[in-house]
């Protein structure tokens, strides 16, 4: 089996160190692994499997001639600056960031929606990761399109601090800790207090009114599944550390009940059906940490319109959201492009 040399980028943050320790848990056939970050952190170490440690190096002096794949999740500027340099010497980047995410010569995928996609890196040999807010969404939600076609969707999301990153967990435990002992509640990563609360502001405001996460989620959905679609989404961070949740209600083109489409999701790839009408039988975002598949429960009809399912959808952001998704890809690109 042929082996490949591997570069992370952003390998210090909460993404990276979860790329990292997914390869090493899925067996992906290295030859070498590149820990890569900014200058500031280059001579640091992190983790790569049980045993190995990894020098980090500065990304900004990095050669990236002779470097196959790069997993890379260190922010839209950043990504901006070096992937199409990595591209160039030859390295194909998979990249967490939005900045790619709709350039027509880059593909977005989520591989259990839309692999064939995959096809179009060597455009510019870069492939876009989506928002992990979009992927546990379509990973549910492709088995329903195929069985009735979806028109329309309104969601909206419970999205936890880590999508905002270390610093924003930090701040949930240090304004929680600061709630019980009276402290004074420090807001430095969010404008309001997350403690105890929810913000129903993600990313920054556009001139309509939406957010940029709300409009991610309409725009992805659209590139990956299809055009055609119409989206609302109204997404909210909540004081949870790990794990998105989304309360999904779906309007399809053909008729199709709750039993179908619990059946054909217990079919489909990356999804777990847990639901049963009673307390235990849904999954919350404390118990999706750390596991790969979407989780899908309170599946019922929407006795408001024709043809409408409510559908809860749960994952662990930091995995299928972003580093499971992103090595997945690689797995795909290895398998079926560069073997």
């Amino acid at each position: 089996m042929k082996k490949y040399k591997i570069a992370v980028v952003g390998a210090t943050g909460a993404v990276g160190r979860e790329m990292l320790k997914t390869v090493a848990e899925r067996g992906f056939p290295v030859a070498d692994v590149i820990a890569l970050a900014s200058g500031r952190s280059a001579g640091g170490e992190v983790s790569f499997g049980e045993d190995d440690v990894l020098t980090v190096q500065d990304l900004a002096t990095y050669d990236f001639k002779g470097t196959d794949i790069c997993l890379s999740s260190a922010g839209a500027k950043v990504s901006a600056e070096f992937a199409p340099r990595a591209g160039k010497a030859g390295c194909v980047v998979i990249d967490n960031t939005s900045q790619f995410r709709m350039d027509p010569d880059v593909p977005l995928v989520v591989p259990e929606v839309n692999p064939e996609a995959i096809a179009g890196y060597k455009k510019r040999n870069i492939i876009a990761n989506p928002n992990c807010s979009t992927i546990q969404m379509l990973v549910a939600l492709k088995p329903l399109h195929d069985l009735a076609k979806i028109t329309r969707i309104v969601v909206a999301t419970y999205q936890s601090v880590s999508g905002a990153g270390k610093e924003a967990m930090d701040e949930l435990f240090t304004q929680t800790r600061a709630v019980f002992v009276n402290d004074e509640l420090k807001k430095e990563q969010f404008r309001k207090q997350i403690a105890f609360n929810v913000i129903p502001q993600i990313d920054v405001f556009m001139d309509d009114g939406m957010t940029k996460e709300e409009w991610k989620m309409m725009a992805e959905t659209k590139k990956i599944l299809d055009p055609k679609i119409k989206l609302s989404a109204t997404c909210v961070r909540v004081p949870v550390f790990i794990g998105h949740a989304e309360a999904v209600n779906v309007e399809f083109e053909n008729p199709i009940s709750a039993g179908e489409a619990r059946a054909a999701l217990k079919k489909a790839k990356g999804v777990t059906v847990i639901d049963h009408h009673h307390e235990d039988g849904f999954v919350t975002p404390v118990e999706c940490a750390g596991e790969d598949n979407v989780f899908v429960s309170r599946i019922r009809e929407d006795i408001s319109v024709e043809n409408g399912l409510n559908l809860w959808v749960v994952g662990d952001n930091l995995r299928k959201g972003a580093a499971l998704n992103a090595v997945q890809i690689a797995e795909l690109l290895a398998k079926d492009y560069l073997g």
